[in-house]
């Protein structure tokens, strides 16, 4: 007969061996919560961008778009990318509001997206009221010399508020893009939503667009450098060093404008993202008319895109990382 002493150390490590196998089972079932760091790595659980790069990277070629799910449910009120980035590093230099060398303005040739993708968003592309986008905002983007930041870390999470929003939509035709484009760029400014959209449509209305781009009516087909040569004839505070085009797609559609700004404001030669020769590497560019929509008003023939000699269809269509 066991000793009464000897009887209770013995239940005692029963019950101690019983909680630690509960524990255990518990761990392994445990899933890591989106966002939160998983041990061991350097990355984030699942995708940083979440719905927000869904719904939004086929805009990166013209500005706006609907996606599936409500503007308000999609964006604003999902905080999958709140309080952190994918590109967080261990020295706390990257990803940092406000510490970036330059801006990259960008400017979204809006026929092109209308004539690509955006054949259901009313906003921008099929519009009531007779209005036809040419070139729009497709966002003002914190850049490093070589790299950039994105989704970069905030106190508070980073809403938009309606007033802002409706603000921006003469240039940004889409409530979708202003929001994306906040969390994933404006949140690396170091200002606050107000602060940070007020200064790209300042921006944004101080660039002058050359004429034959303001609401064209045919097609046209150019080159990247007429483009450029355009653009700097009509801005002379501009370099060649302080812009360049991007082209893609389908008959080496034009696709964007970008132009390099100080922190100030004031014009600068590009860093590497801007000077990457496949940005535009068609020898000609298609540019879509500003009546290219999906339906017009006047019963016309949808825009045909001519099949281009020596032209590359597969040049990039945006700067690498979240658009």
């Amino acid at each position: 007969m066991l000793r009464p002493h000897l009887l209770l150390t013995i239940l005692v490590f029963v019950a101690l061996g019983a909680y630690v196998a509960h524990f255990m089972s518990e761990q392994r079932t445990l899933q890591p919560l989106p966002g939160s760091t998983v041990s061991g790595g350097n990355g984030t659980t699942g995708s940083s961008a979440g719905t927000i790069g869904t719904a939004n990277s086929n805009r990166a070629n013209g500005g706006g778009g609907n996606s599936s799910r409500p503007d308000k449910q999609a964006y604003n009120d999902d905080d999958r990318n709140w309080g952190g980035s994918a590109n967080d590093d261990q020295s706390g230099q990257r990803d940092v509001p406000g510490q970036f060398d330059y801006y990259a303005l960008v400017l979204s040739w809006s026929p092109t997206y209308c004539s690509d993708k955006g054949q259901d968003d009313d906003t921008q592309c099929n519009r009531r009221d007779g209005r036809r986008y040419s070139f729009v905002l497709h966002g003002l983007w914190p850049q490093y010399d070589n790299g950039y930041p994105s989704n970069c870390r905030t106190p508070r999470r980073p809403f938009v508020p309606d007033t802002v929003i409706n603000n921006m939509l003469d240039i940004m035709p889409s409530r979708g893009l202003v929001i994306h484009e906040y969390r994933t760029h404006g949140t690396c400014s170091g200002m606050d939503p107000g602060g940070y959209f007020a200064l790209a449509h300042r921006l944004f209305d101080g660039i002058n667009i050359p004429e034959r781009f303001q609401n064209p009516f045919e097609s046209q087909i150019v080159s990247a450098a007429d483009v450029k040569r355009a653009f700097l004839q009509a801005n002379r505070q501009f370099g060649p060093d302080m812009m360049t085009v991007v082209c893609g797609g389908a008959g080496g559609m034009l696709r964007e404008v970008r132009l390099c700004l100080s922190k100030d404001g004031a014009p600068r030669n590009c860093g590497q993202n801007e000077n990457r020769r496949n940005l535009c590497s068609a020898n000609q560019v298609f540019v879509p008319p500003s009546r290219s929509t999906a339906r017009n008003q006047l019963n016309e023939q949808p825009v045909q895109l001519p099949t281009l000699p020596y032209t590359n269809s597969r040049g990039a269509d945006h700067l690498p990382g979240p658009q």
